[in-house]
């Protein structure tokens, strides 16, 4: 092998290795976040089975959300975090954005706070915007299955450092966009829990 063949393999191996080294988003983390989104979204369909139409449009109060405006919200948001992942991925890795971002807790924290969050009039159910109703509780359960089913089926076969892929800056990462998912979801079932023991709660 002559001296430039030797140089160019050096540089390649070196350079599979610097890219390796670089490479932030883990097995582990694939792990976590597969876990965390199956066992969140069972947990919906748990607690949305077998619901009756009454059920299903209980108020607690006239300005509070039923549980089929709630899986409409929790659809709406799952719809808003994958397009934010997208474009993500369309950007390219940023890796200059990695020396400033915020630790993974401070999303998670932030999601599952029992502080209660305004939603913004665009993540808001149509149910509760449009009086007539554009869905129901099983449409839109089915509607959320099926953007959770597909963010799971990818994240499985997944190659890229996701800790390395931002919207822009001060924004979370592809992984930490994750956690903001099954965290809003895990939020919003609390809600629905909350919805259930009410006293007034019908039971079928």
């Amino acid at each position: 092998m002559n001296k430039s063949k030797v140089i160019l393999a050096s540089f390649c191996i070196l350079h599979s290795f610097a890219a390796h080294a670089q490479k932030l988003w883990t097995e582990n983390d694939r792990k976590y976040l597969l876990d965390s989104l199956i066992s969140s979204r069972n947990l919906l369909m748990k607690e949305t089975e077998n619901l009756s139409n009454v059920e299903w449009n209980f108020k607690e109060s006239p300005g509070r959300w039923s549980i089929k405006e709630v899986v409409e919200h929790i659809g709406i948001w799952e719809l808003l975090l994958a397009h934010e992942v997208s474009k993500a991925l369309s950007a390219g890795p940023q890796l200059e954005l990695n020396k400033t971002v915020k630790p993974d807790s401070i999303f998670y924290r932030f999601i599952m706070e029992e502080k209660p969050h305004i939603s913004v009039e665009y993540t808001k159910p149509f149910t509760y915007t449009l009086p007539i109703g554009l869905n129901d509780g099983k449409n839109s359960l089915a509607w959320f299955l099926k953007m959770r089913n597909e963010s799971i089926e990818w994240l499985k076969i997944a190659n890229e450092d996701l800790r390395s892929y931002y919207l822009k800056p001060g924004r979370p990462n592809i992984h930490q966009v994750y956690i903001t998912t099954y965290g809003h979801t895990l939020r919003h079932i609390r809600q629905i829990q909350k919805i259930k023991i009410n006293v007034r709660y019908p039971r079928s």
